[in-house]
Parts: C-alpha cells; sequence; structure tokens
C-alpha cells in the first residue's frame, strides 16, 4: 500500500551539521480527535475532556503511527492510549486519536479498556506492548481502578492479541510501574518484557511464549539518599522515594542474551544484569551476585528515560540538564566518558521520553512535568514539544560516536518487514529546492531563558478540578515564543513510498 513518508530526515542530513534535534510538533494544550463536534462539546459540558488536565509521557514510533500515552492522573482524560497519523497532512499541534478507539480506552472496562498508560513499547513482529497500571488519579488520592495488566495489539489489525494480568506475587502495596524494556529473541515466540517497579524497587519478567511473570528483588533496584534533591529550571524539590525506573536492553551478545541496564531516578548510578539471569524463573532466588554496578554518570544525572542503539551505545534524558544524554558502552562508564547529544534550556524542560524507531531515528518528548507537580503551569505558552533526529547526527562529534558502522537488525524474524525508510527525494538535490517552512522552529536561532522568569505560578489558566476528589496531575508547560497557526496544510514533508 502506498503511503505518505517523512522528508525530514533526509533534509537534516543537509542543513547543518550543527542541528541536532528537530521539534516536529507541539503543544500550548492537548486536544482529542472525536468523531464529531457535538460529541466534543458533550464531552467537554460533562467533564469528560478537560484539556488543561492532559499530560503526555510516553511515545513510540511504528511505521506511520507516533503513540503517546496520556495517564489519568486528573478527570477529564477521553483517551490513555493515542497516536498521531504520521501519513496525514501536517499540523504542528495535531488532535490526538485514541488507539484503539475511544472504547478501548473506557476507565475501569478492565477486561476490554485501558485505565492508565505511561509507556510503550512495538517490537519487530509488529506488536505493540502495553502496561495498563489500572489507576486512578494521583498521590496520594489514588484510586486502584483496574490490576495490572500487559496489553498487546497486533499493529495490522489494531485488534488486542493477549491480556495479562500481572499474578499478586508480583506486586506489592507501594507498587508503582511505569517502564517497559523489550528483550527479543531468535522469533516473535521467543520474547520477554521486563517492567521497573519504581516506588515498589522491583524488576517484573514476562515471556510471551510461556505467558507467565515472575518478580526480582534487589538493593539495586532503590533510590540513593544522597542524591533525592533536584533542581530543574528553576525548581528545587526533593524526590527521596522514587527507585528503579529507566531500562533498556543492549544488543544481543555472542552467548545469545542481552544486558539489561537500568538505574533508579534518584541515583547517579547504572546497573546491569543478564537477561539469562532474569529469564530464569529460578533465578528469583539467590540471583543477587549476578547483578553488577556498572558505573556512575557523575552530578546532575538523573534520569527517567534511557534506550540502547544497536551499536551499544545509550541514550537517557537528563532531566537535571534540560538535556539528552549518551554513553558508547564500549568505554567505561565514569563521567568522562558520558556526553551531551543536545540541550536546551526552554524547549528540553524535562525530558520524559526517548526511542529509537527501526532506522534509527531518536524522538523525545518534553513536558516539564516538574513545573506541573512542584509549580503550574501556563497554558499561553507551548508545554509540550516531541522531537526526532538521525540517531548518527545526535552522536557524531561526540564522546559516544560509535566505532561500528551501523548495524542492521539480524534476520531473525522472517515475516518482518522494516519500517519505511526516511530518505533524500530524487528531486530535491540542494537544500534551496526545499521549501522554506520545510524547516521547522527548532532549526532557527532563540534566547535560551527560563519561563518561569515569565508567569506567576497562578497561571492564566488554573487547574481545572470537577466535583471528584482527585490530587495533582503532572503536566509539562511548552515554551512558543509565538502562537502557532493550527491550520492543516497539505504536509510539504511527505513523498510516497511502499512500506
Amino acid at each position: 500500500m502506498v503511503g505518505k513518508l517523512f522528508l525530514l530526515f533526509g533534509l537534516v542530513a543537509v542543513v547543518s551539521a550543527t542541528v541536532k534535534l528537530q521539534e516536529v510538533f507541539s503543544w500550548n494544550v492537548l486536544d482529542w480527535n472525536y468523531p464529531d463536534e457535538y460529541q466534543k462539546q458533550q464531552a467537554l459540558q460533562s467533564g469528560a475532556l478537560i484539556r488543561e488536565n492532559a499530560l503526555p509521557v510516553g511515545i513510540e514510533r511504528w511505521r506511520n503511527k507516533l503513540f503517546v500515552s496520556v495517564p489519568r492522573w486528573f478527570p477529564g482524560i477521553p483517551a490513555t492510549l493515542n497516536y498521531i497519523p504520521l501519513d496525514g497532512p501536517y499540523d504542528p499541534s495535531p488532535k490526538l486519536t485514541p488507539y484503539p478507539s475511544f472504547k478501548g480506552n473506557q476507565l475501569g472496562d478492565c477486561e476490554n479498556g485501558l485505565t492508565t498508560v505511561y509507556r510503550i513499547k512495538a517490537d519487530k513482529c509488529d506488536r505493540l506492548w502495553v502496561l495498563d497500571v489500572g489507576t486512578y488519579g494521583y498521590d496520594p488520592n489514588v484510586t486502584n481502578v483496574c490490576p495490572y495488566a500487559l496489553n498487546v495489539y497486533d499493529l495490522h489489525t489494531d485488534q488486542r492479541i493477549r491480556r495479562y494480568v500481572f499474578r499478586p506475587e508480583d506486586i506489592v502495596p507501594s507498587t508503582f510501574i511505569a517502564n517497559i524494556a523489550l528483550d527479543e529473541g531468535r522469533t516473535c515466540d521467543d520474547t520477554f518484557a521486563y517492567f521497573s517497579d519504581e516506588l515498589g524497587y522491583g524488576l517484573i519478567a514476562y515471556s510471551w511464549e510461556q505467558n507467565k511473570s515472575w518478580r526480582f528483588s534487589h538493593s539495586y533496584f532503590m533510590p540513593d539518599p544522597l542524591v533525592g534533591d533536584f533542581n530543574i529550571a528553576g525548581l528545587n524539590f526533593q524526590w527521596g522515594a522514587e527507585g528503579i525506573f529507566g531500562i533498556s536492553a543492549g544488543p544481543m551478545g555472542a552467548d545469545g542474551f542481552r544486558t539489561l541496564y537500568f538505574s533508579p531516578i534518584t541515583s547517579f548510578t547504572e546497573f546491569s544484569v543478564s537477561t539469562k539471569i532474569l529469564r530464569d524463573e529460578s533465578k528469583v532466588k539467590g540471583s543477587y551476585h549476578d547483578f553488577n554496578v556498572v558505573g556512575i554518570r557523575g552530578p546532575d544525572t538523573h534520569t527517567t528515560a534511557k534506550v540502547m542503539d544497536s551499536t551499544g551505545v545509550q541514550l537517557f534524558a537528563l532531566i537535571d540538564q534540560n538535556a539528552i544524554g549518551c554513553w558508547n558502552t564500549e568505554l567505561p562508564l565514569k563521567p568522562q566518558n558520558v556526553g551531551v547529544v543536545d540541550k536546551d534550556d526552554v524547549d528540553l524542560i524535562f525530558p520524559c521520553d526517548v526511542k529509537i524507531d527501526d532506522n534509527r531515528n531518536v524522538w523525545v518528548i518534553s513536558d516539564r512535568m516538574s513545573t506541573f507537580l512542584e509549580s503550574q503551569l501556563n497554558y499561553g505558552e507551548i508545554n509540550f514539544r516531541i522531537f526526532v533526529a538521525p540517531f548518527e547526527k545526535l552522536t557524531e562529534g561526540t564522546v559516544c560516536q560509535s566505532t561500528a558502522s551501523a548495524v542492521k537488525a539480524p534476520k531473525l524474524f522472517p515475516n518482518y518487514a522494516p519500517q519505511t525508510q526516511f530518505f533524500n527525494p530524487p528531486h530535491l538535490e540542494s537544500v534551496s529546492q526545499i521549501p522554506s517552512h520545510i524547516f521547522l522552529p527548532a532549526t532557527s536561532s532563540k534566547t535560551l531563558t527560563s519561563p518561569f522568569n515569565s508567569f506567576s505560578s497562578k497561571s492564566v489558566f488554573p487547574k481545572a478540578t470537577t466535583s471528584w476528589k482527585i490530587s495533582k496531575q503532572p503536566s509539562q508547560p511548552y515554551y512558543f515564543s509565538s502562537l502557532q497557526s493550527h491550520t492543516t496544510t497539505p504536509n510539504p514533508w511527505w513523498l510516497q513510498n511502499n512500506y
């Protein structure tokens, strides 16, 4: 089937070696696609849609879809799992489309719907792995509406093909799971998923083939009490309880297993364990010495999300520095071997998620979560941004630049069709031939000033509430130097090509 494709990455390479992350989408406040205006107005009047309560936290790209998760910390979130079509007319602030549907996101419909989703992951067998944490509200007023359940969708049919409810022994009273990493073997059945329990200080392994899960406990999953003080974009606060969060699986080793790298949010230290251990349920007990201390990233390196490239280079969000960091696993992990691939003290305040798609393009979402939690968003400014850049461009010239050539995924999945490549079209041979509006705002110069000096803690849009007793929900602000037009126009980025 013929589809429309992004031209952006072919352009980035020819524009400038200094261009890094490119902004592709941004919002002052999120909005959703409804079947018609009448249904949307009904949702607004009933409180089913309260736009100011929506905060995007997770992203994932698969072919012509960019998935965006929005947890239900506050009322008025019509869908927790959504996507942006990448083959439609370009809109700089697109409305979110529920995935797989509004009905499939119905709050409290444990068997058929999704209640709250944080991060998602697509695999090479075209399955989307989604963990529904089943919670509604934000600490301390959290209601466990549904059990923790893994939902897996066939991305070709948009049908759920499996729902797995975690066992009671996988969960502890303080459990809060918000991250997922996949360990893909040599067949589609040989796939494991790992889930980090941030507040329960555990790591849950799940086998697709066995359709079974088990839980590991370790002191390395706990926060470091010496680094619980945070300073982000002028805000000082303390997060002392946040344990294991960011997890990423490395390339497959010669023994057929990967290394899972992990770290607590409240820590500057990286740890690891072989997936040979995690795949073996019998290792739940007696595997303490199989977990390793990898090294220390250095001061101000709290991180929320991380991902590993096929060359063994790790990218991670540096929330203290408004930046994306990197580390080449060929080098010892120590401060001098940790690089910064991009930094922006306005646009990258609280980089919340980072992903690498099958074409080695890096996607980043920033959402100023700390501002929402500890202060107040200003919905007159841009609050949420999504960026993208080729992996090689990001790491070029840094200590993380890999000496290995681009590594292609092994032919382990005979039925797997790789995602469509971004490329330079033959009819655009020079930058001068590219329409001027193809270049995104991130490529232009701008003053890097903190938005916190420009507005009061009492925002022009106070936090929307209803009579429900729900605590404050995190949301992130986006910086707008000027208001963008939301007019939908034909997207000049896309070309036709076969998947």
